[in-house]
């Protein structure tokens, strides 16, 4: 699974790189993020698990999306204004991206290969969904949106991911 490490991804800040340099050899949750959402509150804990976890060997990586709803209409100035004043938001984020469909960018088409808990593999219901990428590459888990960043079962994974 590796072969993920490589796929290109551009930050927010607009610079090329691959996802593999991005999260830095760090265990990751990935996350497709949007600024006017019932759940982005969730900002709040994904950050507190960032720098929970950071000295550890963990990130999150938020991936804006505006296909739902659009609910990420923002530049990305604007996206990068929104998530450092209003939730303090520390970790990398990437810019706006395709979840689903025809146009989906490849990070996406790997990762909705991968079941959450109840199995179901397929597109990305909506905004926050996310998955846990150990730091070789492999998709260990993906958490629907309703789930929160500090679920027990999200805490979980990434402990395990970690030792």
């Amino acid at each position: 699974m590796s072969d993920l490490l490589d796929l290109p991804v551009t930050t927010l800040q607009g610079e090329s790189t691959t996802l593999g340099s991005l999260i830095g050899g760090r265990v990751a949750l990935v996350v497709n993020v949007a600024s006017r959402c019932g759940l982005t509150p969730q900002y709040t804990q994904l950050e507190a698990l960032h720098r929970e976890y950071s000295e550890r060997g963990f990130t999150v990586l938020g991936v804006p999306c505006n296909q739902f709803a659009e609910q990420e209409p923002g530049t990305a100035e604007e996206i990068e204004g929104f998530c450092s004043t209003t939730y303090g938001v520390t970790f990398p984020m990437t810019e706006k991206l395709e979840v689903n469909g025809e146009d989906a960018d490849p990070l996406f088409q790997r990762l909705r290969e991968t079941p959450d808990p109840a199995g179901e593999a397929g597109d990305v219901q909506w905004n926050f969904e996310k998955f846990l990428v150990g730091s070789d590459g492999a998709v260990l888990g993906r958490f629907r949106p309703r789930t929160d960043p500090d679920a027990p079962e999200v805490r979980t994974a990434i402990e395990a991911a970690l030792s």
